[in-house]
């Protein structure tokens, strides 16, 4: 499968999650065009410093999309499947194509049982909180568990490289593990440093 790549740090997309995105560069609005021609996909991937795309991101299939007075696109992508890039194919636009190859992802809930949601749930209020995220947590603990796992790792300012980390998973409960690992290592780091401090 051929996807047009929108490399773009930080700003990770999960299957099943959306993302809006403000499409101005000249490249990027060409991307759109493409996109909204073929399959409306749109292939969102991180970088390394040298700026060689990692090997995972996640496919985006534009479900809204309007047009401003000045020319950008606001888009909507909502997250179909994660792929590994195969390579990337020889320049024919201002943005950057790849031959993409779809991978799967197990989200069968019942592998997480009550006592680790609830686990995880703690130990994100207690991240939040040394974080000073202002966010209220009853309004997520009524989702579904494999979207609540995808919107923490979204929404939270973990580095880039933590969030490919999670974009790797095979399954949920190895999501998991590696959420509430990272979610650890912050708690820790952050208290270390009031500490030192």
């Amino acid at each position: 499968m051929e996807i047009p790549i929108f490399p773009l740090n930080g700003a990770v997309l999960f299957p099943g999650t959306s993302l809006p995105l403000n499409i101005f560069e000249e490249r990027y609005i060409e991307m759109v065009d493409y996109a909204l021609s073929k399959e409306r996909c749109i292939g969102m991937i991180q970088s390394d410093d040298k700026n060689k795309l990692y090997d995972i991101g996640c496919i985006g299939k534009i479900h809204s999309f309007s047009e401003t007075t000045d020319g950008r696109y606001l888009i909507s992508l909502q997250g179909t499947n994660c792929f590994k890039v195969k390579k990337e194919l020889e320049k024919k636009y201002k943005f950057r194509l790849v031959e993409a190859e779809m991978l799967d992802f197990e989200e069968d809930e019942n592998i997480i049982n009550e006592k680790q949601k609830k686990n995880l749930l703690d130990r994100y209020s207690q991240y939040i909180k040394v974080k000073k995220i202002n966010l209220n947590l009853e309004d997520i603990k009524n989702i579904d568990f494999n979207q609540i796992i995808k919107f923490i790792a979204m929404i939270s300012p973990f580095s880039d490289i933590e969030k490919q980390v999670l974009l790797e998973t095979k399954d949920l409960r190895d999501f998991y593990k590696k959420l509430h690992s990272i979610l650890e290592l912050e708690i820790v780091e952050d208290n270390n440093s009031k500490t030192i401090n």
